[in-house]
């Protein structure tokens, strides 16, 4: 179902735009911190134009689709509604710059809008299999650095030069001993780093099973390809 930013209402825009922002499930006390508090006729409408996804349970969980993701890179681009108030000016204007730098850049939202590795999800959603949250703090961030610092070094074996392209598929292969959930937060927090880069690959045909199941989600993609400059 397609639906143009001008058929959400400001509040409906607004918890999108948080939710992307903070690129993870995030559970309703968070979003109500973070931004508008999201009454159930909304949550309901959100979910039923396919734009969120909301996790039954005490919080309920909400997160972005790939439509969502979608609908919010088109309000970027979208004009100021008449009866804006003068914060809603401003933030059409700084999301009118935001979708220049985009475009300029030939970047994605989710090559901006990451995870934030020091969240605290209260523990309502797995977010290394979604959205990619931080370690927990019983030993996770030792864990992470162990597993990036394992993947620096097999992607040095791997790749033919510094920046070269690598497939995730390979890399995984190359640290098949550290568990999926944990090579999936070191590959985020890498992606964070001066110097890494992490792409889908831009033919989709070519992709075998293997390189769909070795990809990392980030954002609204599948990152299937990894280069480390340094």
């Amino acid at each position: 179902m397609s639906v143009a930013p001008d058929e959400l209402t400001g509040t409906e825009q607004a918890v999108l735009l948080v939710l992307m922002a903070e690129s993870r499930p995030v559970p309703n006390p968070d979003l109500e911190r973070l931004g508008p508090k999201l009454d159930k006729p909304a949550r309901e409408r959100l979910n039923t134009l396919g734009l969120i996804e909301t996790t039954p349970g005490r919080p309920l969980v909400h997160e972005l689709t790939d439509a969502g993701w979608a609908l919010c890179r088109r309000l970027f681009a979208a004009d100021t509604p008449p009866r804006a108030s003068g914060q809603g000016r401003a933030l059409y204007t700084l999301l009118r710059a935001l979708h220049r730098h985009l475009e300029r850049s030939e970047l994605a939202p989710a090559d901006v809008f990451l995870p934030d590795d020091t969240a605290d999800t209260g523990g309502t959603a797995d977010t290394a299999d979604s959205a990619g949250a931080a370690p927990d703090t019983t030993g996770g961030y030792a864990l992470a650095s162990r597993a990036e610092e394992a993947l620096r070094g097999a992607y040095a074996r791997l790749a033919d030069r510094p920046g070269g392209w690598v497939s995730l598929t390979r890399l995984r292969d190359e640290v098949a001993d550290l568990p999926r959930k944990e090579v999936d937060v070191a590959l985020i927090s890498l992606y964070q780093q001066p110097g890494v880069s992490l792409i889908p690959e831009e033919n989709q045909k070519t992709l075998t099973e293997a390189d769909r199941a070795a990809a990392v989600r980030i954002g609204d993609q599948n990152k299937h390809l990894i280069a480390i400059e340094s």
